[in-house]
């Protein structure tokens, strides 16, 4: 592992738990209720238990990794930070947080977290499907493969149903129509917020 990628990585876990004042421990990661959570993969393709499947190995190798952080402190808000590594270099990608589990296809993720939820499903009313509503997670890798993103909401997830992060085939668009989409389902990370 490149120590850039490492240094990023810590960065943005370390930079999300300072914010609202929580260590950047293990035991953190691991108190219920804390307010924190932690996942990080390798990615594969998809088998129950797997905590990173890639569907789209061309755009999603094999081997390539990712991390998720998430700090929901009790004062409010929400931060989520992504970082990947061994993804196609210089490549926009869209990101999200999902509803469901990982599952052996990338519709099993189920559809954005929404906090109010669009009545019409797929939502693609900007009202409802735009980074205030969802946690849209969006990056463009570097020369090597990486790429991190940053999202902070002001609500949270609660006893609500997150629990992925979908790795998506382009940015995300904002027009009605199109608002909340990012092209082909290319990756899952199991993340329970």
């Amino acid at each position: 592992m490149s120590r850039r990628f490492v240094a990023s990585v810590l960065s943005i876990g370390l930079g999300l738990g300072a914010a609202f004042g929580i260590a950047g421990s293990a035991s953190a990661a691991e108190s219920p209720g804390s307010g924190f959570v932690f996942a990080h993969g390798t990615f594969d393709e998809y088998h129950p238990g797997r905590t990173a499947s890639t569907y789209d190995p061309a755009l999603v190798p094999v081997g390539s990794k990712a991390k998720v952080f998430g700090v929901a402190p009790p004062s409010g808000g929400t931060k989520v930070g992504l970082a990947v590594r061994g993804l196609v270099p210089e490549r926009e990608y869209g990101a999200h947080v999902h509803t469901n589990s990982c599952g052996e296809t990338g519709d099993a993720a189920g559809p954005h977290f929404q906090n109010v939820p669009d009545p019409v499903q797929p939502s693609t009313d900007p009202a409802y499907a735009n980074p205030e509503n969802e946690v849209w997670l969006d990056f463009t890798t570097d020369k090597h493969g990486t790429g991190f993103a940053k999202s902070r909401v002001d609500w949270q997830v609660g006893d609500r149903s997150a629990k992925s992060v979908v790795i998506h085939e382009e940015h995300t668009h904002t027009a009605p129509g199109e608002a909340g989409q990012a092209g082909a389902r290319l990756a899952c990370i199991n993340v329970d917020f």
